[in-house]
């Protein structure tokens, strides 16, 4: 048995990678909110290490809500080419101005001009307000770089237990469940779950 989640999920990683016809990056973040109501959306993985895992978001969404009011979360990785599934819970705390700044620089610009026009997660009467926003963004950004709007940052996920599942014929799975002892800097325990 190996003794460092992360060697295992760089390994299945990268094999998702290879085999994923799309977003092998895409996990499930789930949150809870202040009154308890639990909420789950697709975003994506854009950093990974022994320091947590990383995704980008606007900081006024509802899942940024749901992190202020509570930042215990769980991420989902299902990857149905391989047959695998990882779920990792931690607590999340937000990435330094610096580390998104230098994401936000590798976006494309449609996606950086998207970051200012969206007031991500409020209600929309038409589809066309949006689109009039996106265009202001484009007229306000021509001929220049577009910096990252004070709203928009990411989050790092610091795991205490990382579970790697797989399927395995007849329902038999195996899993394979790290869990972290006393706090960020503890050593991981592996043990197996019944399936």
């Amino acid at each position: 048995m190996a003794d460092d989640p992360f060697s295992l999920f760089d390994t299945w990683f990268a094999e998702a990678r290879e085999s994923e016809p799309n977003d092998p990056n895409a996990m499930a973040l789930a949150t809870v909110d202040g009154d308890g109501r639990p909420s789950v959306r697709m975003v994506l993985l854009k950093g990974h290490g022994p320091d947590g895992f990383v995704f980008y978001t606007n900081r006024e969404s509802r899942k940024a809500q749901d992190l202020r009011a509570n930042a215990n979360v769980a991420l989902l990785f299902h990857w149905k080419s391989q047959r695998r599934q990882i779920r990792i819970e931690g607590a999340v705390t937000r990435v330094s101005d610096t580390e998104s700044d230098a994401y936000f620089a590798t976006r494309g610009r449609d996606s950086q001009l998207g970051a200012w026009a969206s007031e991500q997660s409020r209600p929309l009467a038409a589809r066309s307000i949006f689109e009039g926003r996106f265009e202001a963004m484009k007229f306000r950004f021509e001929g220049g770089d577009v910096p990252r709007p004070p709203h928009w940052g990411g989050y790092r996920v610091m795991p205490q237990q990382i579970e790697f599942w797989q399927d395995r014929a007849h329902r038999l799975h195996e899993r394979r469940l790290f869990v972290r002892a006393d706090g960020a800097d503890g050593d991981w325990t592996e043990g197996l779950l019944y399936p």
